[in-house]
């Protein structure tokens, strides 16, 4: 039975490194702005919202605008999260998708 224990020493390894890799996931802040600048949205690699900072100006356009350049600039903030974490987890699986683990 020493390939299962090899076999569970790897496993806890990769987790291990997985942990870690999620912990720098959630301290890198990943900076995202639009409406030409006048949404401000910074997100953690692990996709964790922690600032919206809207320009006073910005808020007296019409309240479609404003509410559409915000939608966009929360979706380009998480997709850009998604794609950070992704690499992250591809280079500790080696390119296996492993769906529902993260």
């Amino acid at each position: 039975m020493v390939g299962v224990g090899k076999l569970l020493k790897q496993a806890q390894k990769m987790q291990q490194k997985m942990e870690e890799a999620q912990a720098e996931l959630s301290n890198e802040i990943i900076d995202v702005s639009g409406g030409g600048g006048a949404v401000s949205i910074k997100i953690t690699g692990q996709g964790e919202f922690k600032e919206l900072k809207l320009d006073p100006e910005f808020l007296k356009e019409d309240s479609d605008f404003v509410a559409e350049a915000i939608l966009q600039a929360v979706v380009d903030a998480s997709e850009q999260a998604k794609k950070k974490n992704d690499e992250a987890m591809s280079g500790l699986t080696g390119g296996m998708q492993m769906p529902g683990l993260f």
